[in-house]
């Protein structure tokens, strides 16, 4: 039987509804959560007052609810499939020949298209807010802003201590981010007072300094000196250089290719923004995967009352999601499998288990 369209935009409406009620409850404590994690932060921050943390967590919330939106699709798959059984409407609707397939098609088609919506036109609002956060989090809670850029000319360093600041630019990087390559140095008193300039063919960075290979120091009223090797005076590390980068969640969808390219032309690991990116190609499939494995819990056990029971598996499926992906990012990260299967990994593997438990249990 051809499943109408009136049927069609009522089941799709059903879990659109379901899937914006969970959503709104589950972003609720989200945000509480948040607010009460930055106001143990912000203890002892003058600056940090309530409405300035009210505006932090208002301005990650996008960003919670692009994490928590599967979890969402999980439990509001449930509760819309289990109360279309308990009001016998699937069953009526399976009695007049209609296959569980077919009526899953509107949740699933509206699971896919919210998804496709989550990466192409909510993340760049996202990206732009969480930029916001980050800024306002360096200057009231971390107490320092961002020390480097990227850009196409290269990279751009900043370093400061307590006998002034100094400017570097890099053409690239090599061994792993320790040697800056093709490097001038611009040296500042004070605040702006420049002091003198310095170009080399490398910097390396060792524990408090920097050393510099063919290194030629020029000043303002002086004649420019050769020095084979040079040392500069630094406070930075490798650490603090790497999370100085722009994170994957500021960047929109449609910026962070150009980004990873650049990263890579100079010399520094993609690899964490390359996981981003495709974890969020993965969106629309994984809330295709959680409608299929909501189903599986909500158009069998409901039949025979087992509420309890039903809870419970959505909630350890949900849970054990969470915990194999951020294994399997874990992984990612750290290179030992690829990027690209990191991201794509839970998505494809809980599509395939969806569709396995469908097919074993029901006839279709």
């Amino acid at each position: 039987m051809r499943l109408s369209l009136t049927l069609t935009g009522y089941l799709g409406r059903r879990f659109l509804a379901s899937i914006a009620g969970v959503m709104i409850i589950l972003l609720g404590l989200m945000v509480l959560f948040e607010m009460v994690e930055l106001l143990r932060r912000a203890s002892g921050r003058e600056s940090a007052n309530f409405g300035i943390l009210l505006e932090m967590a208002l301005l990650k919330t996008p960003l919670l609810a692009q994490k928590i939106i599967p979890f969402a699709a999980l439990f509001a798959g449930m509760y819309s499939f289990a109360r279309l059984t308990r009001a016998n409407e699937l069953v009526v609707a399976r009695a007049a020949g209609v296959s569980v397939w077919q009526f899953l098609m509107p949740a699933l088609a509206t699971a896919l298209i919210l998804g496709g919506l989550m990466v192409t036109v909510f993340n760049p609002l996202s990206s732009a807010m969480v930029y916001r956060y980050e800024q306002m989090e360096a200057k009231h809670l971390r107490g320092r802003p961002s020390l480097l850029a990227v850009s196409n000319s290269g990279i751009w360093l900043r370093q400061a201590d307590e006998n002034g600041q100094s400017v570097i630019h890099a053409q690239g990087v090599s061994q792993q981010g320790l040697e800056f390559q093709g490097v001038i140095i611009f040296l500042f008193e004070d605040a702006d007072r420049f002091v003198s300039r310095i170009d080399a063919r490398t910097a390396t960075l060792h524990d408090g300094y920097w050393e510099l290979a063919d290194a030629v120091l020029t000043e303002p009223r002086g004649s420019p000196e050769f020095r084979a090797t040079y040392r500069l005076e630094t406070s930075l590390t490798y650490g603090q250089i790497q999370d100085s980068f722009a994170s994957p969640e500021t960047m929109s969808f449609w910026a962070l290719p150009k980004f990873i390219d650049m990263m890579q032309k100079t010399g520094f690991s993609a690899v964490r923004h390359r996981l981003h990116w495709h974890a969020m190609l993965s969106v629309p499939l994984l809330l295709f995967s959680m409608v299929l494995i909501a189903a599986t819990f909500a158009l069998r056990l409901t039949r025979y009352g087992s509420t309890a029971l039903l809870t419970a598996g959505g909630i350890l499926a949900g849970f054990v999601l969470y915990f194999l992906s951020d294994i399997i990012f874990a992984l990612g990260l750290a290179g030992a499998i690829p990027a690209i299967l990191a991201a794509w990994t839970p998505a494809g593997v809980a599509t395939l288990l969806g569709l396995g438990m469908l097919f074993h249990l029901e006839d279709g």
